[in-house]
């Protein structure tokens, strides 16, 4: 296996070269960020000299050259203060700070944290310190780092969601694939069956015999059709949630073990929403048969089907173990299963058929050892 075949090591290898170039890039802005911070400083120590030469010029002294340095700097706020912090000049300060003292005493705390002061010395005159707050420049790019390192996280946020987004579609196309397969390698023996039938017909066979055979092949070609669906684009229809309830429910209490006590509720009106009848039979197939295992084949069950303001509810109660907490989306995620012999697609595929078909939801609603499950499954009204 070569180096590129190895994912877990491409993984490592882009992860760690991702960390290296952040880091390059973040130190080199962070040199800059101090080169341009001590270019600044020493601006800021000519121009302090030059405030101390004309302080202490005389009358008829040339200061030229001071005051153009003065007049340099204009992006730089300044305080020049004496020994007891008090104002002697302020340069560079917006009006709406200038002319509010209380203010302007806030913003002057601030900027003596950001530098250390520069001291101007008057000679006899005594000791002025000079405060300044970074550049407009400076200032931008002290946040170049962060604005970096958001743009690389995003960056990355989006290449695992396409990642994880590609992975799924995947997946779905697998299961979608295998759908279809299963459908047709059921297919073809089945249609060999339904003729085996008529030949048994023809030789005056027990007719109890070919009645069992009968819906044996009935429930194959249910089962294909399910298949199918799965694996193709589907239409819904409106038709009668009611009516497709009770006959899953008629269908599963008919072909479980005597020891599970079967109940239903249903609402004495009918309940009308786009669906695929075929496809709900199969998940409340799949949440039954979960609810049976987890009882151990011996309780109580109940479907219950029943609206609110916005949705069409079937809950599916049991008395079995429970599910932790924790576990309550994971059951649904494929290859998930708590049997030796499972597949972990049954509830996988009930969740594709509720949400993706049918713009539904299906949830654990509640569970614990002492009451049972609850699963609810949500449709949307028409």
């Amino acid at each position: 296996m070569t180096f590129f075949e190895n994912t877990v090591k491409v993984r490592l290898f882009i992860l760690f070269t991702s960390v290296v170039v952040i880091g390059i890039v973040v130190w080199n802005i962070s040199v800059f960020y101090e080169g341009v911070k001590e270019e600044e400083r020493e601006k800021m120590r000519i121009w302090s000299s030059a405030q101390a030469s004309v302080n202490r010029a005389g009358v008829e002294q040339d200061l030229s050259l001071e005051l153009e340095i003065l007049n340099t700097i204009n992006d730089i706020p300044m305080f020049i203060v004496n020994e007891s912090d008090d104002f002697q000049e302020t340069n560079n300060i917006s009006d709406p700070i200038a002319t509010d003292s209380l203010r302007l005493r806030q913003f002057f705390e601030s900027i003596k944290a950001q530098n250390q002061p520069i001291v101007i010395d008057l000679g006899a005159s005594g000791k002025q310190y000079l405060y300044y707050g970074d550049s407009s420049i400076l200032t931008k790019i002290k946040y170049y780092p962060f604005i970096l390192l958001l743009i690389i996280f995003l960056l990355i946020g989006l290449i695992y969601l396409y990642y994880i987004t590609a992975k799924n579609s995947e997946k779905n196309k697998l299961w979608a694939g295998m759908a279809k397969e299963t459908a047709h390698q059921i297919g073809t023996p089945l249609s060999s069956l339904v003729g085996w039938m008529e030949i048994l017909r023809s030789e005056a066979v027990n007719p109890e015999y070919i009645l069992e055979i009968e819906k044996d092949i009935d429930r194959l070609k249910t089962i294909t059709e399910r298949f199918s669906k799965v694996g193709s684009k589907l239409t819904l229809e409106v038709s009668s949630l009611r009516a497709a309830v009770e006959q899953s429910y008629n269908y599963l209490r008919d072909r479980s073990s005597k020891l599970i006590q079967f109940s239903i509720e249903l609402p004495a009106d009918e309940f009308h929403c786009k669906l695929n009848p075929t496809l709900l039979s199969w998940t409340i197939e799949n949440l039954t048969k979960n609810a049976i295992d987890a009882m151990k084949g011996r309780g109580s069950l109940n479907i219950r089907l029943f609206a609110d303001k916005h949705f069409y509810k079937i809950h599916i109660s049991d008395t079995g173990k429970g599910i932790p907490g924790s576990k309550f989306k994971t059951i649904f995620q494929p290859g998930y299963s708590t049997k030796k012999r499972g597949w972990g697609l049954g509830l996988s595929l009930s969740k594709r058929i509720i949400e993706d078909y049918h713009s539904g939801k299906i949830r654990v609603l509640s569970s614990s050892a002492e009451a049972g499950t609850i699963f609810e499954i949500k449709l949307p009204k028409t």
